[in-house]
């Protein structure tokens, strides 16, 4: 992330998986942007780095994930 990403993504409010358990497993959270596009990161690593999505990549992942097609 550039100085100005990591800014932004410092003023978002972050929203953790409902998967996320704290066992030291899968840990994920994403911040809503307000073109719709999101940032996910690993929680147990705030400050570290973050992957920007577009609002268009944002929803063909979600479409795909409800369509339960694999990676």
């Amino acid at each position: 992330m550039n100085n100005d990403t990591e800014q932004e993504a410092a003023q978002l409010v972050w929203r953790k998986s409902s998967f996320s358990n704290g066992q030291g497993g899968q840990c994920v959270e994403t911040a809503a942007l307000p073109d719709g596009g999101r940032f996910v990161r690993n929680s147990k690593d705030p400050n570290g780095p973050a992957v920007q999505f577009t609002a268009a990549e944002w929803s063909a992942f979600v479409s795909g994930v409800k369509a339960g097609e694999d990676l």
